[in-house]
């Protein structure tokens, strides 16, 4: 009886606080702004389905993607069983679907025995690949401290869920062959049925029901850690690369979008009536590009939060390739910290952290309100803007669909619309397209040309 009330209070306690964390993400997220997102609904669901589901992107480096989806497939049949630890953990039972399926329940988990050890060994793989080999994407100056500490510990409770399977398991099949009480026969599993008596025969009753015990509770507080351990890391792609992938644009790549405003101001310099249908929005504050997290579109911050940080979008990029500054993968990174310090200072209610003309007495700090005199730029340096080529290479070598290229954009746009700032090696490009139309600085007029015909 002991046990279904301590399994009842881990598993709420577990659930509650990781579904707090969840909401902040769920916030940090909403701190963009408004963004319609249309495109065909069929299309998202294929993206879905290839993309996310399928993997079919990270199978461009087919070596690491093969071990990649030995994890992966691991970890979606492992749901299997952990859905039955729940029902027994809460119900007192043990092994609650082996009665009801038989030699089905045998083979099922058989299955997972055997991708569990194939996980296993792309788990040691991926480990060698960070530590021993050194793959240069996962040693940039981005990764070092934190980020390559969580690619290592999600990597280490993979070990434990592992280890806690084959104990659980192992034990188990012991104590079946002895006929001990409550471990009715579920047939030969393909790993543990040699695995665990190799390692645990000739134990007593007490010893084996205590390991078997072990590995359960093992296997389920992984589960739990590792749940509420992804707000906190980059593996939290598990969850948004569904949602990521589901609202990507559909645009051709490397189609910039359009400012409204300057489209209003065109169409009324080639066409005078378009002059009365813009008159009404000069009341709208002019706010061109984006400068910080609530400027950017709530689907930027989801790319952010969704990064894998895989470092495959870096490893392309011509202009680090080249030496330069600008890492698309450390944009995405500083989106995300950028995010989660105006979440957290919003979660103090400080009203320092509200700008002074916003400041009054029933105001309540909140995104639309918020100032800490910081910014973007002070995680993103001008100098890693201005490196971009715009050449899409970095969105095309997301796995999950992420586009770093639409954040430099945005962060562009600002500077130079806004702030009227950008290279010095730019400015002659402007200058000549205010003054005479084309990009370069010619005498001639634009349209000289029709003279001649």
């Amino acid at each position: 009886m002991l046990q279904p009330i301590l399994f009842a209070i881990v598993t709420i306690v577990a659930f509650g606080y990781a579904g707090r964390q969840f909401m902040k993400i769920r916030r940090n997220i909403l701190l963009g702004k408004e963004e319609d997102l249309q495109g065909d609904p069929a299309q998202r669901w294929r993206n879905v389905l290839l993309i996310a589901f399928g993997q079919k992107k990270m199978f461009k480096r087919f070596i690491p993607a093969i071990f990649h989806l030995f994890i992966y497939v691991a970890f979606l049949f492992t749901q299997i069983e952990l859905i039955e630890i729940l029902i027994d953990g809460f119900s007192g039972s043990h092994r609650f679907f082996a009665p009801v399926l038989g030699g089905f329940y045998t083979l099922i988990i058989s299955v997972i025995e055997i991708l569990s050890v194939l996980a296993f060994i792309a788990t040691f793989v991926f480990l060698a690949r960070r530590n021993l080999l050194k793959v240069p994407r996962f040693h940039k100056p981005e990764m070092k401290g934190w980020p390559t500490l969580d690619g290592n510990i999600i990597l280490y409770l993979e070990i434990l869920l592992l280890i806690g399977i084959f104990s659980m398991n192992g034990a188990d099949r012991v104590l079946q062959e002895m006929g001990a009480a409550h471990y009715h026969q579920t047939g030969a599993f393909a790993v543990s049925s040699w695995l665990g008596p190799a390692l645990f025969s000739g134990l007593g009753d007490t010893t084996l029901i205590g390991i078997e015990r072990f590995g359960w509770w093992l296997h389920l507080l992984v589960v739990f850690g590792f749940l509420n351990y992804l707000p906190k890391s980059k593996h939290l792609h598990i969850l948004l690369a569904f949602p990521n992938t589901y609202f990507a644009k559909q645009t051709p790549k490397g189609q910039m979008s359009n400012i409204s405003r300057i489209q209003q101001e065109v169409a009324s310099m080639m066409d005078e009536s378009a002059i009365e249908d813009s008159a009404g929005s000069e009341e709208e504050e002019l706010f061109f590009g984006g400068n910080d997290v609530t400027s950017l579109s709530w689907k930027n911050v989801m790319d952010a939060f969704t990064c894998t940080e895989c470092g495959r979008c870096t490893s392309v990029c011509p202009a680090n390739l080249t030496g330069k500054k600008l890492s698309p993968r450390k944009i995405m990174m500083d989106v995300r910290d950028r995010a989660e310090e105006i979440g957290n200072n919003i979660d103090t209610g400080n009203l320092d952290f509200i700008g002074e003309e916003k400041r009054g007495e029933d105001v309540v700090l909140s995104k639309e309100n918020y100032a800490d005199g910081k910014s973007l730029f002070d995680y993103i340096s001008r100098e890693e803007i201005h490196a971009c080529t715009t050449c899409n290479a970095c969105v095309e070598a997301c796995p999950v669909l992420i586009n770093p290229l639409d954040i430099i954009l945005q962060l562009r746009r600002y500077e130079i619309l806004m702030e009227s700032a950008g290279p010095s090696d730019w400015l002659p490009l402007f200058n000549s397209m205010e003054n005479s139309q084309a990009a370069w600085a010619v005498s001639t007029e634009r349209d000289a040309w029709k003279s001649q015909v």
